[in-house]
């Protein structure tokens, strides 16, 4: 009787948490790992939050279960900042707040899809962003950009991949794996393909602070694409709050209502503290938010300088979130004694015995020939990870 759900069967476990995993072990034994597997900001959260966080223990008004889709002064915040910097008339009525971003998404997998329906997801993707379209029994369909266009796929392509089934496309911008960012142009060129064909859009904004464009783009905010989009959101990325787990969606009513009556049943409400927190992130000073991206523009430089010494390694050079997405087909067939590089899973698991540097395969983000690297890591361990990469890399043949 040992047989799990389809499916359970039909998702994997995420890679990105996979090969932390497998780089602890690494450290448990002793060995010096670099790790840049997991998107995680090496910062510590700013003061002002966590000390709005701890003002809310001392008061002791926030032991109760909040509402399930969150504290009014919040969502009415969140509203207001859409409202305000991506020009999108978002009420409180159209938020609910999650336990992190991958459970907003999951709410509204949960709420829009039928098994039999179709979502096309733009390739290279997040790692979930596949598995939930599955575990709803819902088919992804994976429209691929590829480096030499910056991974950003074409309206031309998304109308191409559409069929009768097609209920709904999800992207992310500035995107994980890729840093890429779509522009406004290339949003409403997809805009009125999206209009043109009635679907829905989910457009996750969660990295829209670490942005190195100049331009805020939401999709939501484009004509004709208020009632059609669910904007994604969250405090992880940008406020250094990965633990913190508050994301959020903004959506039509309809939409935020059905998400609301999912997490009800799933999870209830996100934690009180941690709301207080996020009130204080959202409505507070945005210069901590300001000096990490500048840190992140810096290392995104020296990563790209030192990924360009490397032979056979090639990037695109991102415009935003704080990843490399480099491909490395070039090694794939190369040798180390017994050891041979037959594709992306063997690059990293090679990386990490040989030059003790954790990475991901590209694969669970819908490219082989690619591997992810986070640059949410010292200058220092940048540094000695890309030297580490390069001196493993010269011993194959």
């Amino acid at each position: 009787m040992n047989h799990l759900s389809n499916r359970i069967n039909a998702i994997e476990e995420s890679a990105t948490l996979a090969m932390a995993a497998k780089a602890r072990e690494y450290k448990n034994r002793g060995i010096d790992v670099v790790n840049l597997s997991l998107g995680e900001p090496d910062f510590k959260t700013p003061q002002h939050i966590c000390d709005a966080a701890k003002k809310a223990i001392d008061e002791g008004k926030y032991f109760s279960y909040p509402p399930v889709a969150g504290y009014q002064d919040l969502r009415e915040a969140i509203a207001a900042k859409y409202a305000s910097e991506n020009k999108v008339p978002y009420k409180a009525e159209n938020i609910v707040v999650s336990n992190g971003a991958k459970q907003s998404i999951a709410n509204v997998m949960l709420a829009l899809l039928n098994p039999g329906d179709e979502v096309i997801i733009f390739a290279p993707y997040w790692v979930s962003y596949d598995a939930l379209v599955r575990l709803t029994e819902a088919t992804p369909v994976i429209v691929k950009g590829t480096i030499d266009h910056d991974f950003k796929v074409t309206a031309q392509q998304v109308e191409q991949a559409i069929t009768t089934k097609t209920k709904a496309i999800i992207f992310s911008s500035p995107c994980n794996p890729t840093g890429s960012v779509f522009s406004r142009t290339e949003l409403e060129s997809i805009a009125e393909v999206v209009k043109k064909h009635n679907l829905l859009i989910i457009a996750d904004e969660i990295y829209e602070h670490i942005n190195f464009t100049g331009e805020r783009a939401s999709m939501a905010s484009l004509p004709g694409m208020f009632e059609r989009t669910i904007t994604v959101n969250g405090f992880a990325k940008g406020f250094a709050m990965t633990g913190w787990r508050v994301g959020y969606i903004a959506a039509p009513k309809w939409i935020a209502d059905g998400s609301n009556k999912v997490q009800g049943q799933i999870t209830s409400a996100n934690c009180s503290i941690s709301q207080r927190g996020a009130l204080a992130a959202i409505i507070g000073d945005i210069e901590p938010t300001n000096k990490m991206v500048t840190e992140y523009h810096k290392r995104r430089d020296i990563v790209y300088n030192l990924l360009k010494e490397i032979p056979g390694v090639k990037a695109n050079y991102p415009q935003g979130a704080f990843y490399f997405f480099p491909d490395v087909s070039y090694y794939f067939g190369k040798k180390n004694g017994d050891t041979v590089i037959k594709n992306a899973d063997d690059f990293c698991f090679f990386m990490l015995d040989k030059g003790h540097v954790s990475l991901v395969p590209g694969g669970a983000f819908g490219d082989d020939n690619c591997v992810r690297l986070s640059y949410a890591a010292s200058e220092k361990d940048l540094v000695e990870a890309m030297k580490r990469m390069k001196e493993a890399l010269a011993t194959l043949a």
